[in-house]
């Protein structure tokens, strides 16, 4: 079982499916939002995926001109909330908000072309400049 709350508490989300992928994103709009120089999302099935509690609380940013970002947050404590994606069957987690171990790790770095000038990504784990095309 994979899950995770806000900072406040009142916002609880899990999912029964195991992860499909994971990825650190640089592209401007994640950092803006994260704060952080990438934001490390998981994705899991939307099927699996439900908020336990707080649903209620959430509030979502989204910007007309961008095809694939929202941005959801608990309107309490402001911490980034999943998101979901009917048209790709796909649930989005923010990975700072899991209690716990999800079973996967980022497995590359999308949009390393808008990273943020004094970011050095000093793994070994494979980069694109824009999205990971093959999924």
């Amino acid at each position: 079982m994979i899950s995770g709350r806000c900072l406040c508490g009142d916002v609880e989300f899990e999912c029964d499916a195991s992860a499909l992928r994971a990825h650190n994103c640089y592209c401007s709009r994640c950092r803006k939002c994260s704060g952080t120089s990438c934001a490390p999302i998981l994705f899991v099935p939307l099927q699996g995926f439900r908020f336990r509690r707080g649903e209620d609380l959430l509030e979502t940013f989204t910007l007309a001109e961008a095809e694939r970002f929202s941005h959801v947050f608990c309107r309490r404590c402001g911490a980034s909330m999943p998101f979901r994606s009917s048209e790709r069957g796909l649930a989005g987690i923010p990975m700072g908000a899991l209690d716990g171990d999800p079973g996967m790790s980022p497995q590359n770095h999308i949009f390393v072309g808008s990273k943020a000038p004094w970011v050095e990504i000093r793994d070994d784990l494979p980069q694109f400049e824009r999205h990971k095309t093959s999924s």
